[in-house]
């Protein structure tokens, strides 16, 4: 079969000849950009090449496939295998781990006529071309220090979520570590009996010592001594790796710039969009370089505008009191106590939206919620590597709360790095059914939180911090 001669169709739902040519970038019939979806098949086992699986799945590699009718969902049971169900429990890390796409069924034409089922995932270490990423070590030396740490801090906070879940087994091989840029991405969960400890991370990590940078080596190659230790605590440890990591990020220049704008666009009657800094708004000299918002009211509920302007203006001030402690600490405060009083200051904004509803006597449809989405460049304080007093640590802080949604974008990646709280996430989360089919149920899209609209002790923001260690935009939107 030619290479010309191979299809991939385009996504739109109103394209009149939706066919093209394997290799397009764009649909000859309605100009619409062409998705090239790349799959992990797991199960996949003497496939050839050029194969065509369920009519839609095109095999790059044996385990490596592309979707050729992206726009159409893929097929999976109603009772799922028990072998993906910590993946779906794993959702919230799915910028790290991979997630459930589809499962097919291959029928073997060898002698023994065997069936083979196999499960597609999504969210793979693979790049737009469909090769695997590089895997840590072989990326490791050509990476700058401060990556090197990024990545090892990643890897750290992977640990416990997956020790919790018998699944730490992942993490001990670089084989099925590998990186896209300044993220960490793991390939597949093996399953295990054995329980792993964090020595047993510590002596996975102890060759790369070697080729870590000169500026942190020592200090790194101390930090994985004591985790080899038999009495290493997860805590002590993540502490130390913190700090380092800010030290050397401190040491890089930062140049943030921030702005915002909203409109009703061509539809909408009217706007129920709020951001921070926008058009509208008079900028806080303080908050200016630091603090990016943006608030959507809810559709269906009365005062939507007014709930998001209510918490644009709450956050703020609520942020303003909270950078302001924060610069007064002499103590490096660690992000799981940072994204703690995050959390905290969305509760208040949450009680003040409530208690607004409360005193003008809404009810049902009428009480007014928002989402909210804030992202926060934390100006901390820190000691480098080097020994000199940098007043940023590079510091990022995301919180979200609804559907509206973040995008990390480099020269060469481009991560959503925010879920949604619709019910399809919450399905996926409870081990019910993979995310494409989660789409397909009624109501799927339906928020499960918003602020004001319930009260805070059933409020559960999600919050996440990131390293800026080169050059990126952070794209915050309402849907």
């Amino acid at each position: 079969m030619h290479y010309n001669e191979r299809i991939i169709y385009c996504v739109s739902p109103n394209c009149e000849n939706p066919t093209n040519h394997l290799g397009d970038r764009i649909c000859q019939s309605c100009q619409t950009p062409l998705v090239y979806r790349y799959l992990w098949a797991k199960g996949a086992v003497n496939i050839s090449p050029g194969t065509k699986v369920a009519n839609r799945y095109e095999v790059i590699t044996e385990q490596i496939w592309l979707d050729t009718q992206p726009g159409k969902t893929p097929q999976a049971p109603s009772q799922l295998p028990a072998s993906v169900i910590p993946y779906l429990k794993l959702y919230a890390e799915r910028l790290h781990v991979p997630q459930p796409y589809g499962i097919v069924t291959f029928e073997d034409n060898s002698e023994d006529n065997r069936s083979h089922e196999i499960i597609l995932f999504e969210n793979a270490p693979i790049d737009t071309n469909g090769s695997l990423y590089p895997i840590i070590t072989t990326a490791w030396e050509q990476a700058k220090a401060v990556r090197q740490l990024y990545w090892l801090w990643q890897i750290l906070e992977l640990w416990k979520p997956l020790s919790q879940m018998g699944l730490a087994a992942s993490l001990l091989s670089p084989q099925n570590i590998f990186v896209e840029g300044w993220c960490v991405k793991l390939l597949e969960l093996p399953s295990t009996t054995s329980t792993f400890t964090l020595q047993d991370l510590g002596q996975s990590w102890q060759s790369w010592v070697i080729a870590a940078k000169a500026e942190i080596a020592p200090k790194l190659s101390l930090l994985i001594q004591e985790m080899c230790q038999p009495d290493a605590h997860l805590e002590s440890i993540s502490y130390q790796l913190n700090k380092l990591l800010l030290a050397s990020a401190g040491e890089l220049p930062l140049m943030v710039t921030v702005a915002g704008f909203t409109d009703k666009g061509p539809i909408m009657q009217h706007n129920e969009d709020t951001c921070y800094p926008s058009q509208y708004t008079d900028l806080d000299n303080y908050l200016k370089e630091h603090l990016l918002i943006v608030c959507d009211g809810v559709g269906g509920h009365e005062g939507g505008e007014v709930a998001s302007q209510l918490a644009v203006q709450s956050a703020k001030l609520q942020i303003r009191a909270w950078l302001q402690d924060i610069a007064e600490q002499m103590e490096v405060l660690t992000p799981d106590l940072l994204q703690q009083q995050l959390a905290a200051s969305l509760r208040v904004v949450n009680n003040m939206i409530w208690s607004c509803n409360d005193e003008q006597n809404r009810q049902g449809r009428e009480r007014m919620a928002t989402t909210l989405l804030m992202a926060i460049q934390l100006p901390q304080p820190v000691t480098t590597n080097t020994g000199w007093e940098s007043d940023n640590g590079h510091e990022l802080y995301l919180a979200s709360i609804g559907d509206s949604r973040a995008y990390w974008i480099t020269r060469h990646n481009c991560h959503q790095i925010t879920l949604d709280d619709d019910l399809a996430s919450r399905e996926v989360r409870l081990g019910y059914a993979v995310y494409r089919q989660a789409l397909q149920h009624s109501g799927s899209g339906s928020l499960v939180q918003a602020l004001g609209m319930s009260t805070s002790a059933s409020l559960h923001p999600t919050s996440q911090r990131f390293i800026i260690d080169e050059d990126a935009v952070f794209l915050l939107t309402s849907d």
